[in-house]
């Protein structure tokens, strides 16, 4: 690969936002020795790191609902945990998976970075205005518009990053990118923590046209609007890549990728059903243990050892900042080691690893009658639980030609996002509604519903990604075969 007669061009252009350039293809498939060479390194670092900070305000606004359980139940008179677990589950996720997909299919043909920024606007814009909801109705309509907003994200940001890095390299930056998750759902529960503590004892808002703000509903507009800078910041510094690994169909008269018709993705997918299928749901239902746990674990360790937000928040926040960062980078890390020991399967073994050495630790610390040792316990669970959403993207860009990766990504957030984040909070909430009942279990009831649910979902994504090792080594295959190149990348 020609990296060393571009390395002057590219530094020279590392800082030009605008769009690569491409002469026009031949008709038929492209060949990887047709490929120009990547863009500069530091430059596409740079484009991770923009697209982790809209990651992390992303994460933030979504995950902000788990610190204030008792304060959407009190301010919008709800009665039940339920209730909350839906505003912070299927209000928000439902419209976040149904959205995805079309976004996806959008980015895989048109500016990803414009399809970005126009989500950034809206999902801040819809998380500002959840501090003057009035009722759960209202709630639920706001956090569906943050869903459609966080829709255009990861699929256009995955298709971005697989564009700027080689193979070799680029579980470690999907890995980077992913650290999203855990430094804005640290900072919603580090800030959040303190924020929430801080605006109850200060007086409301009268805005004009929105009305009264309380106390509590401040924290919305203090997560949700800073997020809008972000916005012209990817605009301005990032350019659109060029694709690579391009399925083409006739000349192309522009450097725009002309769209691959639905029925043939859905058709090389279906080939591909087997490995979609076990990949797909084996890491939703990590998702789902994920999700599921860090929606209430602050209400167990409210509940059950009576630590307040603010408390929680510093101490949790801080773990989720630093063991989950470093959880999903170093499962990039490990994944990127296996594939130089000739793992093809790599990324999806780093999957199945980390389920099983979940285990112990995640059993452990919801029973635990020492708080600080229960803890303890939950800063390992976090960094083996994280370790498998850098990697899980990644063998989705590595296994499809670039005009699927926009599609296939959404429909792997599909998965993830309704059996993580829709089912996984609104799943926990029910079993301590109705199956381990305050009547009978007081208020340990949670820690046993945190316990059944994260197990259960463990053990059964354990083998599912097991059998997926086997389907993906054959999906690699097709993928050569299909793009008629020596390297499917």
């Amino acid at each position: 690969m020609p990296e060393d007669r571009s390395h002057h061009q590219d530094s020279v252009e590392s800082l030009d936002p605008r769009p690569e350039q491409r002469p026009p293809s031949p008709v038929g498939r492209t060949s990887s020795s047709e490929s120009p060479p990547h863009p500069n390194e530091g430059y596409a670092w740079y484009v991770v790191s923009v697209l982790t900070l809209a990651y992390i305000f992303s994460f933030v606004d979504r995950q902000i609902l788990s610190m204030m359980v008792e304060d959407l139940k009190q301010g919008l008179n709800l009665t039940r945990d339920w209730q909350a677990g839906f505003l912070m589950g299927p209000a928000f996720a439902i419209f976040y998976t149904l959205f995805g997909i079309p976004l996806g299919r959008l980015a895989d043909s048109r500016n990803r970075k414009v399809l970005i920024s126009i989500g950034i606007t809206l999902w801040s814009l819809m998380t500002a205005f959840c501090g003057v909801a009035r009722n759960f109705w209202q709630m639920a309509l706001m956090r569906a518009g943050v869903g459609m907003g966080e829709a255009s994200l990861s699929p256009a940001a995955y298709s971005i990053i697989t564009d700027y890095f080689r193979r070799e390299k680029l579980a470690r930056a999907l890995g980077f990118y992913g650290m999203g998750i855990y430094f804005g759902g640290g900072l919603a529960f580090l800030i959040g923590g303190q924020a929430i503590t801080y605006v109850r004892s200060t007086a409301p808002w009268d805005l004009p046209l929105l009305g009264l703000v309380q106390p509590w509903q401040k924290v919305f507009f203090f997560v949700g609007l800073p997020g809008l800078l972000v916005a012209p910041l990817l605009l301005l510094t990032v350019r659109e890549p060029l694709r690579r690994g391009l399925l083409e169909r006739g000349p192309r008269t522009d450097s725009r990728p002309k769209g691959v018709p639905l029925r043939e993705v859905l058709h090389y997918i279906g080939e591909n059903r087997r490995t979609i299928l076990t990949h797909n749901i084996g890491f939703a239902l990590l998702s789902f243990s994920s999700y599921g746990s860090a929606a209430w674990l602050p209400e167990m360790f409210r509940r059950v050892h009576g630590w307040p937000a603010d408390k929680f928040g510093l101490i949790y926040g801080s773990i989720m900042f630093v063991c989950g960062a470093a959880g999903i980078f170093s499962g990039g890390i490990l994944a990127d080691w296996l594939t130089r020991k000739g793992y093809r399967d790599a990324k999806i073994r780093v999957g199945f690893i980390a389920a099983w050495a979940w285990l112990p630790f995640g059993i452990v610390f919801p029973l635990l009658v020492n708080d600080n040792l229960a803890m303890g316990m939950v800063a390992f669970a976090r960094f083996l639980a994280t370790m498998p959403f850098g990697v899980a993207p990644a063998a989705i860009q590595e296994m499809m030609p670039n005009n699927f990766r926009g599609q296939t990504s959404a429909i792997y957030l599909f998965f993830v996002n309704m059996i993580g984040l829709a089912v996984g909070p609104l799943a926990l909430a029910l079993l301590t509604d109705f199956v381990f009942t305050e009547t009978a279990f007081g208020v340990q009831g949670i820690r046993y519903s945190l316990l059944s649910s994260t197990v259960t979902a463990h053990l059964i994504a354990s083998i599912l990604l097991w059998k997926c090792m086997s389907c993906y080594r054959e999906s690699l295959d097709r993928l050569k075969s299909y793009l008629g190149e020596s390297d499917g990348a």
